[in-house]
């Protein structure tokens, strides 16, 4: 094996959101073995590096769902931004429907300053219809959410798309199901664009030619590697296309059953040090 991809949340992450001694020591043998070890998140490169801090750890990353490949000094390699008219588009309508969204740049993720009271007003709905609801999964979504660093608040999505900054991802959020069905059925035959979930509570925009998928053939085809001696561990629908992509893939214990289905084998759960397990058995 010559390079590991690797998902974050779900996957290099446990539910505390933090890497295990278990996971770094695994990458960072993988890496003395001379292995080319890759993150790839639908997070922004500048996020993945505050997750990093303190691990030791340095790896290459892809970012936004592909749209950016950075070198592990941290460097940008490539990327794909979204065409500016599909930004104006997608965010115009997001507002108009009331969406709490994110748009990652550069160096910052971009949001509505209302945006944390949109998805208040969406719980408070979800308890007045179901005053016994059990609103704990929904919080934990949401300190996930807004446990990534470099937030930057604005008043209109115009502040963003008339700024002439990429916009390399925007991540649509809501806890209800039909808002969703609606912004994807909105936006799936958009033939210029990339549309997929890594959580239960949204769905994501890149450019077409963005995706884990491409960005991890891309790298390979940069460093000489043949597919065939890549391998890919992750555990949502966003991390579909570099499972089929790379020459070898796993699939988490906690993994959507779709993931599990397009992976070679199942590794352990996010909490148990799964990512080691797979690196050790590719390794042998």
């Amino acid at each position: 094996m010559e390079l590991i991809a690797i998902d974050l949340d779900g996957t290099l992450l446990n539910s505390r959101h933090t890497i295990s001694e278990e996971n770094i020591k695994a990458i960072k043998h993988a890496q003395q073995q001379g292995v080319e070890v890759v993150v790839a998140t639908g997070r922004a490169e500048f996020d993945v590096r505050e997750v990093f801090a303190h691990t030791g750890l340095a790896t290459w990353v892809i970012g936004a769902n592909g749209a950016t490949i950075h070198r592990p000094n941290g460097t940008l390699f490539d990327s794909v931004p979204i065409k500016e008219k599909d930004a104006d588009t997608i965010l115009n309508w997001l507002e108009q429907e009331q969406f709490y969204y994110e748009v990652f740049s550069d160096s910052s993720i971009l949001t509505p300053h209302n945006g944390r009271r949109l998805l208040q007003i969406e719980m408070d709905r979800i308890k007045s219809a179901n005053p016994e609801a059990d609103l704990e999964e929904l919080e934990k979504a949401l300190e996930k959410q807004f446990s990534q660093t470099g937030f930057y608040h604005v008043d209109s999505y115009k502040d963003i798309t008339e700024s002439g900054s990429p916009v390399y991802n925007i991540l649509a959020f809501s806890f209800e199901q039909e808002k969703l069905d609606k912004g994807w059925h909105t936006f799936e035959s958009n033939s210029d664009l990339t549309l997929v979930s890594s959580a239960n509570h949204n769905f994501e925009f890149e450019h077409k030619d963005a995706s884990k998928g491409l960005a991890l053939q891309k790298l390979a085809d940069h460093l000489s590697i043949p597919i065939s001696e890549t391998a890919a561990i992750g555990d949502s629908p966003n991390d579909l296309s570099m499972l089929h992509t790379a020459g070898h893939s796993a699939a988490m214990e906690n993994a959507k059953d779709v993931v599990k289905e397009a992976s070679d084998f199942i590794t352990a759960h996010n909490d148990t040090h799964g990512v080691a397990q797979a690196i050790y058995h590719w390794l042998k």
